[in-house]
């Protein structure tokens, strides 16, 4: 029991160190899947056509933003050894390199989605169903879709700002920031879909608005308290120049692009998984979007628990105590998996509630309701597979982390899943379980590359800044 406790359990001060970062990005997180699900049950007043549509346009959406998260974790990397080790011209140069991927993906996006937005949206309207009805899907997926196109670029350049500032161990403002755009969001949406206190009733098309102007929100807030605070000091006269030195842009490509790579595959491998569950009929889409969208309601707690990781051993293996790294990493691995074994035992206790909430077909919430059954069972597990992810990352392993994340994805996750849909009769409920739990694989893989100790590395000494 003592080896035990000394491998998996931590002190008092490591518990208050993980506590800070971890409550701001919980409750940042929480408020804004809230109010994700609160729009997701304004949107489905609507009916099951345009909440389905809305769905998938997001799906679309939720490429990009995995995108900016792959093309900027690999200068956060740098960028949390670069604090760990005090280096804040290192710091500087990770921030102009995140701006620079910001604006290009975004370009990169808008582009993909205004050519090929027909086709893409249509991969999904394959199942069982009315044609009616899935031409009604396709009219409202492009209608939220070309709304929210304004609010890409400003989603990216918030999200630079705001893992630069977390990368110093700061959660606080963009937990602000983020509170403040999620309630604009809520706001809006009330407003807009609804036509209430007088303003247009604009169904889908409001919901679009009201998510791009909480953006800009989002964006404003972080990028004025950035430049303003004193214990930001590194981010005054940032844009004087945006020209990074040809080494630490060499050093950081290396790690990015396979983490930008990563990311790219594994939302299009999260996107063609959905597609594949479609196939078993058009009402399959209601049940995943209600499903995913309260899941992620819990999910936040081990969402936290990575940011820990990504922070406190970066900036152990920055400073050069890769023991403290290590030791860090299976704490915090650990402390993820018993938080939500609760956790998940609590969604499961809710699963009922929630669906009751959309106006949708009836089949489309008993579904959903089995489908948080199962994520809340796995949840534990999705623990285990998230701190490995980061834990990986924070080393800089990319090649890892990419066999880790996306090979699994598209060499054994999509195949079988495709294999099961295709290849046999089984109802989609079975056909999700045996699906999703193949994440009880891959978290034993993530707990052997752990162990091997291969991401324990400082890859910021030899990083010209």
């Amino acid at each position: 029991m003592s080896r035990f406790k000394r491998v998996f359990i931590g002190d008092k001060a490591f518990y208050k160190g993980v506590l800070a970062i971890m409550i701001p990005v919980i409750i940042q997180n929480s408020v804004t899947n809230l109010v994700n699900l609160l729009d997701n049950i304004m949107v489905g007043q609507l009916g099951t056509g345009q909440m389905s549509g809305v769905a998938i346009a997001n799906q679309l959406i939720f490429v990009f933003n995995l995108c900016i998260f792959g093309g900027l974790s690999g200068p956060g990397i740098f960028g949390a050894q670069f604090y760990g080790a005090g280096d804040m011209d290192g710091l500087r140069n990770t921030f102009r390199i995140k701006v620079w991927i910001s604006v290009t993906l975004s370009i990169l996006a808008v582009i993909v989605l205004i050519i090929w937005q027909n086709p893409l949206i249509l991969l999904f309207l394959q199942g069982e169903g009315s044609p009616v009805v899935a031409q009604e899907m396709l009219a409202y997926a492009r209608e939220y879709l070309w709304y929210m196109l304004p609010g890409l670029l400003p989603f990216g350049m918030a999200m630079s700002y705001g893992t630069t500032i977390r990368e110093t161990g700061d959660s606080m403002l963009p937990m602000k920031a983020g509170i403040a755009a999620v309630l604009t969001n809520l706001l809006g949406n009330w407003l807009l879909i609804f036509g209430n206190l007088g303003f247009p009733a604009w169904g889908v098309k409001g919901a679009a608005i009201a998510t791009v102007i909480s953006r800009f929100v989002d964006m404003g807030i972080l990028v004025y308290a950035a430049h303003r605070a004193e214990r930001f000091s590194f981010f005054r006269k940032i844009y004087h120049t945006m020209r990074i030195p040809r080494k630490l842009l060499g050093n950081v490509f290396k790690k990015s692009f396979p983490l930008l790579i990563n990311e790219l595959l594994w939302s299009l491998g999260m996107v063609a998984l959905t597609q594949t569950y479609s196939v078993r009929g058009l009402l399959v889409l209601a049940a995943l979007n209600i499903s995913s969208t309260v899941t992620n309601l819990f999910n936040v707690f081990f969402y936290g628990v990575g940011t820990a990781v990504a922070v406190l051993v970066g900036h152990s293996l920055g400073s050069g105590n890769l023991k403290k790294a290590r030791a860090d990493a299976w704490k915090l691995t650990f402390l993820g998996f018993a938080m939500c074994i609760g956790i998940g035992g609590i969604l499961a206790a809710l699963s009922p509630l929630f669906p009751q909430f959309y106006q949708v077909e009836q089949a489309s919430r008993d579904m959903a309701v089995l489908f948080i059954l199962i994520s809340a069972a796995l949840m534990p597990f999705h623990a285990i597979a998230h701190s490995s992810y980061f834990t990986l990352r924070s080393g800089g392993s990319t090649l890892i982390t990419f066999l880790f994340d996306s090979a699994f994805t598209w060499v054994l996750l999509i195949p079988f899943t495709r294999a099961l849909a295709f290849m046999t009769d089984i109802p989609i409920v079975p056909l999700y379980l045996l699906s999703q739990a193949t994440v009880i694989i891959k978290c034993l893989i993530g707990l052997l590359l752990m162990y091997s100790g291969r991401w324990q590395k400082n890859i910021v000494q030899t990083a010209d800044a």
